[in-house]
């Protein structure tokens, strides 16, 4: 994991929203949904033990990550579509 994820993990707040992962190119690999941005984000980051292959795949892929904050999970469906 790099730096720049290591300190966005730290900055995630507990609110609903919209978040995206990006490679090293900058390009989109993933948006996901969650109720809590922080607990959602950080377990792709937690012990691989219990994760997919695909899971694993797609976390060494990761180079950045940004999020939307919204007002609840209808409005994260909408902005995630």
């Amino acid at each position: 994991m790099n730096e720049i994820i290591k300190d966005k993990l730290k900055q995630l707040p507990t609110y609903p929203g919209v978040y995206q992962f990006y490679n090293e190119d900058k390009k989109i690999i993933y948006i996901g949904k969650a109720k809590n941005l922080r607990n959602r984000v950080r377990s792709y980051f937690q012990s691989k033990k219990h994760q997919q292959a695909k899971t694993i795949s797609l976390v060494r892929k990761i180079a950045d990550l940004e999020w939307i904050i919204v007002r609840n999970e209808v409005e994260a469906l909408m902005t995630e579509a």
